[in-house]
């Protein structure tokens, strides 16, 4: 028994832990500086639990108890539990639906006593394990389509449950393990199409309202067809190795647009996006005939990429115009700079710039920031928890926190590399995903750079089942990273 723990303490990673532990002090330092208040509080009772900086402490306290009995469980027990907790977390998940009671419009937290724990904290976790446990198995391929679908199926469940207690944010959290599957060896082509359907939101949508000079025809809408028609050729040349069909496509798509342009400005007026839908029509037809001349499978796959671009365009449109409540419109406006609404949906991400830029280059200092204290940000314990380090520590302090995050997803980063198998390899994956995309999310929404979807800062947050959330999730890694070398 000794020599077993002996044998954790010496493989245990302990420059990540001291990293933990640093990232866990420091938001602990940021949620006093943004608790605290002149009025209310003469001497600083931090570690009441009648107060927010107590009840985080005592979770911290939790979460490393917790932690050290994690190192005590062995890899296989993580492996052969994976169903059950994943199975468990799920129910609970649908569970909370039912039972919880309407926080701001959320259905997501189980109350106990003075205490409320939100389970979709912890079925990432599940998800993480089921996720390495099923591509762990022998003869698993991710370019197979069953095992592909059911990594998708894994991914998708627990979204969809959060979705439905109305906890976007946190459903949106899940897309990250895409990264992890893309590193085990799905095509790069369904991160391009994800990532070509952002591109196709922001400019349909941030230029809609914008016409030509000469002609009625909206700059979004245009520029989204061609846009759509540059991919596609794209694909042709780069990813199904056509390069004559790709110029054939280009120089067809170039000329005919030109010519419909020049006949819309200078002869008689008509709407040229008609034209643009033709030739997407006309790409779309030639690469058939090409694939079947050719025998190539993938022009298939492009020229269906052409349609369910297209459609789901035109899906956004629809939905962003007719079905989105009118709060929902007003944050995208504000995201894509098409409105200010300083008073409204951009009031947040206002105060917090204010607050971030009046801390300067070395800050006003621990609990003197005047933009938290006189409570200007809202949620600026939770999910605005940058800008009170930004105010009080300016950007020094600042800069030192973004490093500290940066040098802790790297040092997973190396752990996931290290692991002799593929059950750690995605653990460490799906772990570093999560936490970049936490991270890279809740400080680009404190600066307006990324949508307020309301997500917490990993150790900084206030929020007990956060913090226990994360540090489940990296404990247990760091298990598994201690038995990378045993032979089981």
């Amino acid at each position: 028994m000794e020599k077993g723990k002996d044998n954790i303490l010496k493989s245990l990673d302990w420059t990540t832990v001291v990293l933990y532990l640093m990232l866990g002090t420091m938001g602990w330092l940021a949620i006093c500086g943004a608790s605290y208040s002149y009025i209310d509080t003469s001497v600083l009772e931090f570690f009441a639990l009648t107060e927010r900086t107590g009840k985080q402490a005592m979770w911290i306290g939790v979460s490393i108890i917790v932690g050290i009995v994690l190192m005590f469980i062995d890899k296989r027990s993580y492996e052969f539990s994976s169903r059950f907790i994943y199975v468990a977390l799920i129910l609970l998940g649908i569970l909370t639906i039912f039972i919880s009671r309407d926080i701001k419009g959320s259905r997501s937290w189980i109350t106990i006593g003075s205490f409320g724990i939100q389970p979709a904290e912890f079925m990432k976790f599940g998800t993480t394990l089921a996720l390495a446990t099923i591509m762990n198995k022998y003869g698993f391929s991710i370019s197979r389509r069953s095992d592909f679908l059911k990594c998708l199926a894994i991914i998708l469940l627990p979204l969809v449950v959060i979705i439905c207690q109305k906890e976007t944010g946190s459903a949106l959290v899940y897309l990250s393990f895409f990264i992890v599957l893309y590193r085990e060896g799905m095509t790069g082509m369904v991160l391009f199409t994800a990532i070509s359907a952002v591109v196709y939101f922001v400019v349909g949508i941030g230029y809609e309202n914008i016409f030509f000079e000469e002609l009625p025809v909206s700059v979004g809408h245009y520029a989204v067809t061609v846009l759509i028609q540059i991919f596609a050729i794209g694909m042709t040349a780069f990813w199904c190795k056509e390069k004559k069909t790709a110029a054939t496509l280009l120089a067809v798509n170039i000329i005919v647009s030109l010519i419909a342009y020049w006949i819309a400005v200078y002869l008689f007026s008509f709407n040229i996006l008609y034209v643009q839908y033709f030739l997407l029509l006309t790409d779309i037809v030639y690469l058939l005939i090409r694939a079947r001349i050719d025998k190539q499978k993938m022009l298939v796959w492009t020229s269906l990429f052409i349609i369910v671009s297209t459609l789901f365009f035109h899906s956004c449109d629809y939905v962003f115009n007719n079905v989105m409540k009118p709060h929902q419109r007003v944050r995208i406006e504000v995201l894509l700079g098409l409105k200010e609404d300083l008073a409204g949906a951009g009031y947040n991400v206002h105060q917090s710039k204010i607050a971030i830029g009046s801390g300067g280059l070395f800050g006003k200092g621990f609990l003197n920031g005047t933009q938290t204290k006189l409570k200007y940000v809202p949620e600026q314990d939770t999910d605005f928890i940058f800008c009170t380090i930004g105010e009080e520590q300016g950007f020094a302090g600042s800069t030192f926190v973004l490093v500290v995050f940066i040098v802790f997803v790297l040092r997973l980063l190396r752990l996931a590399e290290r692991q002799n198998d593929t059950f750690g390899r995605v653990y460490g994956y799906s772990l570093v995903s999560i936490f970049f995309f936490h991270f890279f999310i809740n400080i680009g929404m404190v600066l307006g750079i990324t949508p307020v979807i309301g997500i917490p800062l990993p150790f900084f947050s206030y929020g007990g089942s956060s913090f226990l959330g994360f540090s489940i999730l990296l404990f247990s890694f760091l298990r598994i990273d201690a038995d990378r070398d045993r032979r089981l």
